[in-house]
């Protein structure tokens, strides 16, 4: 008779290649809170869990330069329309015993005065105002961000930007971001993204701040 012996390994030991996502189930918040922990702030992986399942998930290189480049677009145009923000990049964000979610890059801006000077969340601190994914995002991802209530999530993938929504506490799809309701962000992004890739983010970035500045809203 053969005898199965488990062994249990640190999940901070498992070898990701870029573009790889592993899944696990069954995962308690506790769990989940103790991982975070193993994995530490300084790591290339990023996680979304919710109703108990976990993502880890490794960027590929070339996620860089869209993520990049859409927060970028974001300033600008919020300057452009003269909206205050405040950024905060891949902070962890958590629904106590529920969901967490790490984006690409978010921004605070009806809120973002709460937030200035803000270190470390605490409790009680609103989600932010807009998030951004420029990946595939999975179900356990949307589900966490509405768990957390984003109001406002863009996703970017192979080319193509979609605006999702927090309606009754579910994501529809939309094509206006109430945060630029004037402006076609749905059909503007995705031309400078791929003009990066034929010019590099700096010029892309510096040909829309151009464009920008000589349009009226």
């Amino acid at each position: 008779m053969t005898t199965l012996t488990l062994i249990l390994k640190p999940v901070s030991q498992i070898k990701l290649e870029p573009g790889s996502v592993v899944t696990i189930s069954n995962v308690s918040w506790l769990e989940f809170e103790s991982i975070l922990q193993e994995l530490g702030e300084k790591r290339s992986t990023r996680i979304a869990y919710s109703k108990g399942t976990l993502q880890i998930m490794v960027p590929l290189p070339e996620h860089e330069i869209p993520k990049d480049l859409i927060s970028d677009i974001v300033k600008t145009l919020l300057k452009a329309v003269g909206i205050r923000y405040q950024p905060f990049g891949s902070t962890t964000f958590k629904r106590e015993g529920v969901a967490g979610v790490e984006p690409d890059a978010c921004f605070y801006i009806e809120n973002y005065q709460i937030m200035i000077g803000r270190r470390r969340l605490e409790p009680g601190d609103p989600p932010p105002d807009l998030a951004i994914e420029t990946d595939v995002t999975s179900k356990t991802t949307l589900n966490a961000y509405e768990a957390i209530a984003v109001p406002e999530l863009w996703v970017y993938d192979r080319g193509k930007l979609t605006i999702y929504l927090l309606r009754d506490g579910k994501y529809i799809k939309s094509d206006t971001s109430p945060n630029f309701p004037d402006i076609a962000i749905a059909q503007i992004i995705p031309p400078v993204v791929e003009r990066a890739w034929q010019v590099g983010n700096y010029q892309a970035l510096e040909e829309f701040e151009t464009a920008i500045a000589q349009t009226s809203f």
